[in-house]
């Protein structure tokens, strides 16, 4: 940054330059992984970024964002962004640089260099969460990247992703998640047997959204609704209002035979229209929020 803010007068200008180059190739996931470094698009994802970043310094935590990249133009319509960026690398560069760092063919005037956000599996589960969202196979990083904005939008305490899904720093994916991914802690990797048994020593349950399930969602919401007024002789299968990990499986197969047997309970979305089933970001959507809405009147 100069000292009116700003970072310096002279943008990068070269397209073609070693560093742009150098930034590029984290859009590739050999780079990503050799370096634990992805890039984060645009201004809702980077001004997510850059927040999670000045708290965690504040807090005396490593930050997240390692480089900023913006234009002329970006910092006029957001001159937010100078103060958010604050004791981060920031550097000037025209369009066609950012265009050429970036995944997207325009890359809305800002990249950030930032370092990966997941976290371990037991530092989630020794927090006690109320509400897990679960990728199981999901391997279509706009689906993955639904999945997550929906959990966050939910107010889900996690999102977990085994060890077969997409790469979550996939730039579709982060994109995807409209800046959420610097919202929630996110695990990667995990072995879902393993978050099975770790969730049932700790009273979580576990639920599988599955189309042929036998319990249905909207009936459980009905029956746990009429147990919270009172109503005598209601019974429920399955208290949307305590602490649940959602299983949400691969989106042309759905969860495995195997996955399923993990759950404590198979229950289904009901598809009252013609359409053949709900996609997984839409099933997320409904579970999250139906376990979220009893959560809090519970």
């Amino acid at each position: 940054m100069n000292e009116t803010g700003r970072p310096q007068d002279f943008p990068l200008s070269n397209p073609r330059a070693d560093r742009v180059r150098d930034v590029a190739k984290l859009a590739g996931r050999p780079a990503r992984l050799k370096r634990g470094q992805f890039l984060a698009e645009g201004p809702q994802a980077v001004r997510e970024a850059l927040v999670l970043h000045q708290k965690r310094m504040a807090a005396g935590e490593p930050g997240v964002v390692h480089e900023v990249f913006a234009s002329e133009a970006c910092l006029d319509r957001y001159p937010e962004f100078e103060e958010l960026a604050d004791g981060v690398d920031a550097r000037l560069a025209t369009d066609e640089v950012l265009a050429a760092m970036a995944d997207t063919v325009n890359p809305q005037g800002i990249i950030a260099v930032c370092a990966f956000v997941d976290v371990a599996l037991d530092a989630v589960l020794d927090a006690g969460p109320r509400l897990i969202a679960v990728l199981c196979q999901v391997r279509d990083p706009g689906n993955a990247g639904t999945v997550l904005r929906a959990a966050d939008a939910a107010g889900a305490d996690a999102v977990v992703l085994t060890a077969s899904s997409v790469d979550i720093y996939n730039p579709k994916a982060v994109r995807s998640t409209a800046g959420s991914l610097f919202h929630l802690p996110v695990v990667l990797g995990a072995d879902l047997a393993g978050f099975a048994t770790a969730c049932r020593e700790r009273g979580i349950g576990v639920l599988a959204a599955d189309g042929y399930g036998q319990l249905d969602l909207d009936q459980l919401q009905d029956e746990n609704a009429a147990r919270r007024l009172g109503n005598p002789g209601t019974e429920s299968a399955y208290d949307l209002g305590r602490p649940t990990a959602w299983l949400f499986g691969n989106e042309a197969q759905g969860l495995s035979d195997a996955e399923l047997a993990l759950a404590d309970h198979r229950v289904a979305v009901p598809v009252y229209g013609a359409a053949e089933s709900l996609n997984v970001g839409t099933a997320a959507t409904v579970c999250l929020y139906a376990s979220a809405r009893s959560q809090k009147r519970a």
